[in-house]
């Protein structure tokens, strides 16, 4: 990747949470970062106030091709080191079956297609060498699904991830680096308030990881210290 301040970066999905932490750190570090939000105002655009032009918010509904085609066609000419993906939604601890048909749909929608989509509308900005990642979880892991709960979250990041591995497969030759991250148990609203690690502790470590993956082959689900996630 290019040295410090040449270095830009699109995160997608940064009003609160995991992704405006990521998107401050990598301000921290030097970045120039391009964020989205769903909607105006709130800490983004504080930071983004504060950022000394290094943070530039823009709108998105992830969801919407109309959204994503509109953003792409504003950020036309943008040579982008880092697109992240970040989204996820969580309707609640139930069994599979007590979950709704709309539940289920909007879950896979927001958790699994619209970050593919957000990729295939967005890659070509992204240069060689460049680096693809989404946000995924551990409990997306087939093999470490041991204990009961969450199970319409649980497909949605075990479909999100299988989604990246085909995505991996089409794009095996485009010269980007392809990434799942795990970040940890967080104190999000969706982790919860009792989640062992704050947002500010884990996203520096994501930055971590992802500086150091920079420029290699093919894709890697990994963890916050950088540790492989099984699949």
């Amino acid at each position: 990747m290019p040295n410090t301040s040449d270095r830009r970066a699109l995160v997608i999905g940064a009003s609160r949470g995991l992704g405006l932490a990521l998107a401050e750190e990598l301000v921290r570090r030097d970045w120039q970062v391009v964020a989205t939000t769903r909607q105006s105002g709130g800490g983004l655009q504080e930071k983004a106030d504060a950022s000394n032009g290094r943070l530039r918010v823009e709108s998105l509904e992830m969801t919407s091709d109309e959204q994503l085609a509109a953003l792409r066609e504003r950020l036309d000419g943008t040579k982008l080191d880092l697109l992240f993906v970040n989204a996820a939604i969580d309707r609640g601890n139930l069994p599979i079956t007590e979950v709704s048909t709309e539940t289920f749909a909007e879950v896979m929608i927001t958790n699994a297609l619209s970050p593919l989509r957000a990729l295939e509308a967005l890659r070509d900005l992204v240069v060689p060498g460049g680096t693809v990642a989404v946000m995924s979880s551990r409990q997306g892991s087939i093999s470490l699904n041991t204990r009961p709960g969450f199970e319409a979250y649980k497909a949605s990041k075990a479909a999100l991830n299988q989604l990246m591995r085909s995505y991996s497969t089409r794009y095996a030759e485009d010269g980007q680096t392809k990434l799942l991250i795990h970040p940890g148990h967080n104190q999000t609203p969706l982790g919860g308030s009792g989640a062992p690690l704050a947002p500010e502790e884990s996203m520096p470590a994501v930055v971590d990881v992802l500086e150091a993956q920079a420029g290699a082959p093919g894709l890697q689900f990994l963890d916050l210290y950088g540790k492989v996630v099984p699949w």
